[in-house]
């Protein structure tokens, strides 16, 4: 008897993670272009936590920056929060309109940042019971960057500012994640092309049409 071959499942959600100046937004939009024009309904989500924008009105406040407006906990409740909401979002219109999410930055993105900020410990727990009611990414890209090489970047786009240190602590915090064994590592220390080309590839490996249309691309 000839056994029964299934296609590959076509993703549903797919993520993209790493520290901020690792090209996320950038792949994130790239990506749900490639996959509409060839066919596959996609769509860019970006699930910030805000931090960029409560910098920019605490220093409009005479506050340095956003962890000086609400305190590290309360900056932290706040991210956790407005994340959350925009997660849900993505998912429930990805869900009634069939198309597949493209997420800029998911849950993991904030697992991470408390470690960064706390070490984790209570405040990741209960982040992670929150954040439990989402499912898990169908492939969750990890872009992995040096430390000096996003700093760069973020020094470049010049909209806000973090340290080398900092960077550093974050891309250790990922790596750290119980998670981390399940993303797909992109070197994104390269141009927005090269990193375009190994997603591209790594998306390849899923099979099915939607694999090899991505890896046809120039």
């Amino acid at each position: 008897m000839v056994p029964t071959v299934h296609p590959p499942r076509r993703p549903r959600i797919i993520a993209l993670v790493g520290v901020d100046g690792s090209g996320k937004t950038t792949q994130a939009h790239r990506l749900a272009t490639a996959l509409t024009d060839y066919g596959i309904p996609a769509r860019y989500w970006q699930n910030a936590g805000g931090r960029r924008w409560l910098g920019r009105l605490a220093r409009h406040l005479g506050r340095r920056d956003a962890q000086d407006l609400l305190g590290r906990t309360g900056l932290l409740w706040f991210e956790s929060w407005l994340r959350w909401l925009a997660i849900a979002r993505a998912l429930l219109r990805s869900t009634l309109t069939g198309q597949v999410a493209v997420m800029d930055r998911y849950a993991v993105c904030q697992y991470a940042s408390i470690r960064t900020q706390v070490g984790g410990g209570r405040g990741e727990w209960l982040a992670r019971l929150a954040y439990a009611v989402f499912p898990r990414p169908d492939v969750t890209f990890f872009l992995d960057v040096r430390p000096g090489e996003a700093y760069q970047r973020i020094e470049l786009r010049g909209t806000d500012h973090e340290t080398v240190d900092y960077l550093a602590a974050a891309g250790a915090a990922y790596r750290s994640l119980p998670e981390h064994p399940t993303f797909r590592v992109i070197d994104a220390n390269g141009t927005p092309n090269e990193v375009t080309r190994q997603i591209h590839e790594q998306l390849g490996v899923l099979g099915g049409p939607a694999g090899r249309e991505l890896q046809a691309l120039p």
